[in-house]
Parts: C-alpha cells; sequence; structure tokens
C-alpha cells in the first residue's frame, strides 16, 4: 500500500514521559475490534481502555472513559459514526475521531469530515500505519491513505456548487478567484494550495515564505473558515471556490 499522507511533515510522536494516548474503539463486529485491539494495544505510547458495538454504546463509553483517540466505524446500527461524531462534539467531547471506511462509503467522507473527524483509514490499513495514525490523531494530525485523500478532493469538488476546475477554480478571464471577504490574497492563496495537497513546507517553497508564516496564515484561516484540520480547511476552499 502507498505511505499514508498526513496534514504536516513531520513523524508521528508517541506521547513524552508515562502518559499514554487512550484509545476507544467502536466497530459493530467484534472480529474487527479484536483485530484492531491486538493491532495497537500495547504499541508504543497507546493504551485501549474500552470498545463498543455502535455510536450510541460509543458515546457513553467516551463520556466514562475520556479516551484521547476514538477508532470509529462509520456504518454501524442505531447510531452510525457521523451521527456519532456530531453527537460527540455535542457533549464537548475533546477525543479525536478516526473513521474507519471501505470505498463503498463514499458517500459519507464529507459529511464526517464536516462533523468533526480528523482522519480516515481503509479498514486493511497495514498495522503499523493504524498505529501512526492513532499517534497523530492525538496531536490533531490528519492521516490519509492517498486512494482516500483524492476520493475526498474528488467528492468535494463533485459537490453542488463546486466548479469543473475543483481547487484550480479561476474566473472567466483565466485569473485565480479572488479571495473570499474577511480573508487576505496572501491566506487564500495558502488555502488554495492546501485544497490541492500540498504540504507546509511545499507551499514555503511555492509562495516563498517561511514556515512560521504559512503556519500563521493557517491558523488564521481555520478561525476564519470555522475549520479544525487541514482537511476541512481543504473542502471549505473547494466549496467557496465554487
Amino acid at each position: 500500500m502507498d505511505a499514508m499522507v498526513t496534514s504536516d511533515d513531520t513523524p508521528p510522536r508517541p506521547p513524552e514521559g508515562p502518559s499514554r494516548t487512550r484509545v476507544l474503539l467502536v466497530d459493530d463486529e467484534a472480529l474487527m475490534r479484536a483485530g484492531l485491539r491486538l493491532m495497537i494495544d500495547g504499541a508504543e505510547g497507546i493504551e485501549v481502555v474500552g470498545e463498543a458495538s455502535d455510536g450510541q454504546e460509543g458515546l457513553a463509553q467516551a463520556r466514562d472513559l475520556q479516551p484521547d483517540v476514538i477508532l470509529m466505524d462509520v456504518r454501524m446500527p442505531r447510531m452510525n459514526g457521523i451521527e456519532a461524531v456530531r453527537a460527540l462534539r455535542e457533549q464537548g467531547s475533546t477525543a479525536r475521531v478516526v473513521m474507519l471506511t471501505a470505498f463503498d462509503t463514499d458517500e459519507f467522507l464529507l459529511d464526517a469530515l464536516r462533523a468533526g473527524a480528523v482522519s480516515f483509514l481503509l479498514k486493511d490499513t497495514p498495522p503499523e500505519q493504524v498505529v501512526a495514525a492513532v499517534l497523530d490523531a492525538a496531536h490533531d494530525r490528519a492521516r490519509f491513505s492517498p486512494e482516500v485523500l483524492a476520493r475526498l478532493v474528488r467528492l468535494a469538488s463533485a459537490g453542488p456548487g463546486a466548479g469543473d476546475g475543483g481547487a484550480h477554480a479561476d474566473d472567466a478571464s483565466g485569473r485565480p478567484a479572488p479571495a473570499p471577504p474577511g480573508i487576505t490574497e496572501r491566506e487564500w492563496q495558502v488555502g488554495r494550495l492546501v485544497a490541492r495537497g500540498m504540504t507546509n513546507q511545499e507551499i514555503c517553497e511555492e509562495l516563498y515564505l517561511s514556515l512560521a508564516t504559512v503556519k500563521t496564515h493557517l491558523g488564521r484561516l481555520f478561525d476564519k473558515l470555522q475549520v479544525t484540520n487541514r482537511v476541512q480547511l481543504a473542502i471549505r476552499v473547494l466549496e467557496l471556490e465554487g
């Protein structure tokens, strides 16, 4: 499988010192939960603290166990993963949610990210990449397989009101679409490059900016567009360009 795509250019980091990343597993298939536990429990810096078989049970477990990261299936009975992510945010949970998905759940991807999921993993992701995704999520960093990221971009570009050019959408004169009200031209340039899949370092080289400046622009975009991670930002930029 291809290398995973992360939200910045640094490797996953286990927690420093004695603290560990507490993980809750939410999947209606007992075999899948057992497999995930086998993959990550006891890995460097990770502890599985509980399991749940659907979204409603996951909400109760999250409230009681206060996990740092939740590995959540998309399709489950009673309450699916997207509904559970929304409910988690409504109840004030700070847990980072990594969604588990297969290619037949494309229609749910954008909704889940808008609801607040941090990352998506395919269910056949190798164990070492699952571990890395959990550690990244604990630091609010997204991680996707290239296949999933490509599908997300296509879905966003094809959504209602999206232009044919997606992240490259220009006006009739061929010039880049202007920045929306309240966003500077430089911030908008950075946002468009994020939507094209560029890393922070690549944006630095493209715009001749320092890494600190790029991160400052990203932080302001997150606040102004009311998004919480890089993928949500990319989706929002694509929507605004439509």
